[in-house]
């Protein structure tokens, strides 16, 4: 199973926090600090706060996927890998926004299933 799926579907591979964390860039960490900050209207996005290995990577996580994603929790608490596991995901009212958002997830997800 590849692991830089994460538990809701979105390809870490992708994401920019994970690719600042592997460059050790700062900048880059300063530009998606700002431009998540806006975007989410979360003012404790910060530079220090991007830094990921990816959500199912041994490695440290962004302060959302390691604290407060409800989607990791619910996974993590069925003792899923991701929510490809569960026979719930097309009624499920948890993953079914982030769907709507990021319609690659679900597809990724999909990938997943045997």
């Amino acid at each position: 199973m590849n692991q830089l799926i994460a538990c809701c579907g979105i390809n870490c591979e992708n994401c920019e926090a994970r690719m600042a964390t592997l460059r050790n860039d700062d900048d880059m960490r300063r530009e998606v600090a700002a431009k998540w900050s806006e975007m989410f209207q979360s003012p404790e996005i910060t530079m220090e706060s991007i830094n990921c290995t990816g959500c199912r990577m041994e490695g440290v996580k962004f302060a959302h996927c390691e604290n407060t994603c409800d989607i990791r929790k619910c996974v993590r608490s069925k003792g899923f890998a991701t929510c490809a596991d569960c026979s719930e995901i097309d009624s499920c009212t948890i993953i079914g926004p982030l769907f709507t958002a990021v319609p690659d997830a679900r597809e990724n997800l999909r990938t997943l299933i045997n």
